[in-house]
């Protein structure tokens, strides 16, 4: 939520105590989430608001400083070491305004506090509807997902920015605890007008297909990549994606063929826009798990959403998720 309320906070530097300055919520959020995105195009995507309205907050904060937060390069922001230091203390108060929501939440008696989970990107698929009835039965929960790709959720994991991933692939060298929540299946797909003729294939039908790959980093391409190599399949042609939604639209254009997750593209399926090739040795199947850090001290917050998952994952996946097993 972006407040008005004006906050008021001293600036030192250089051992200088500087003039009482005068700066809204608001310019603070921005300016955090632009040096955390590192781009004002991404930070007004995350906040939702437009790149001008996000443009305007920065300026009017800058302008109350005589040394520069940022400075532009070749329509590159950067973030100066200045900015940096400043970006530490706004993060404070923003965390220090958001305790006082809470403690004003919790003295009326209801749960409170930040719930923060990265997801792989395929996860969108997945975690909200883990999520709906949980922050609807909790509205002083404030919730954060960070969806990216395999790499960087681990990454935010072992740093403890999080309470919780979700992923379709386990870390091989992290000591982890696990919640599984649902199976993942993934299979060759095709666009629907596919020239390729009916009934299961073997591994060398790819030796005359062009592949495509998500993004190094993605779980979807590590699983791929461990098919084809454990089936001893050379790749002729391949082309590489930043995306599942990508993927999906390059497989329809007929650009070529990629191992799924059933799960993101159900809606394609039913539209007869994409269609699944039998495969000999697929589907390959994994489980989506959500991880924490084993030993986390867990927040009032994060329990809860524990227990809430235990006590009804099986009647969201039975509501949700029955379509997948008649594939």
């Amino acid at each position: 939520m972006i407040f008005k309320s004006l906050i008021y906070i001293y600036v030192f530097k250089y051992k200088t105590l500087h003039i009482l300055m005068n700066y809204t919520l608001n310019q603070l959020q921005v300016f955090l989430k632009v040096v955390q995105c590192e781009s004002v195009t991404k930070a007004a995507e995350e906040l939702h608001l437009t790149q001008p309205a996000v443009s305007i907050q920065l300026r009017n904060f800058q302008d109350q400083f005589d040394v520069a937060l940022t400075e532009v390069i070749s329509r590159k922001i950067y973030i100066t070491p200045f900015g940096r230091e400043i970006a530490v203390a706004v993060e404070k108060i923003i965390q220090e305004v958001q305790a006082i929501n809470y403690m004003t939440l919790e003295y009326k008696g209801r749960l409170t506090g930040r719930l923060k989970i990265s997801s792989v990107s395929t996860g969108k698929y997945v975690m909200p509807f883990f999520l709906t009835d949980f922050i609807k039965d909790h509205s002083g929960v404030e919730l954060s997902i960070y969806v990216t790709n395999k790499k960087k959720v681990i990454e935010s994991l072992e740093k403890n920015e999080i309470d919780f991933a979700l992923v379709s692939v386990l870390p091989s060298q992290m000591n982890i605890e696990k919640l599984d929540l649902l199976q993942n299946k993934l299979f060759l797909v095709g666009n629907s007008k596919a020239a390729i003729e009916s009934g299961v294939k073997s591994q060398d039908a790819f030796q005359e297909l062009p592949l495509i790959f998500r993004e190094k980093g993605s779980a979807t391409r590590q699983t791929m990549e461990g098919f084809l190599k454990n089936n001893n399949v050379a790749v002729q042609k391949k082309m590489e994606l930043t995306s599942n939604e990508a993927v999906k639209q390059a497989i329809m254009a007929g650009l070529g063929y990629s191992i799924m997750p059933l799960i993101g593209i159900k809606n394609e399926l039913s539209n007869n826009e994409l269609r699944i090739i039998p495969m000999k040795g697929l589907p390959i199947t994994t489980n989506w798990s959500l991880i924490w850090l084993k030993g986390k001290k867990h927040s009032p917050v994060s329990l809860a959403f524990l227990d809430h998952l235990k006590r009804t994952k099986n009647q969201i996946i039975s509501q949700r998720f029955s379509w997948n097993e008649k594939y």
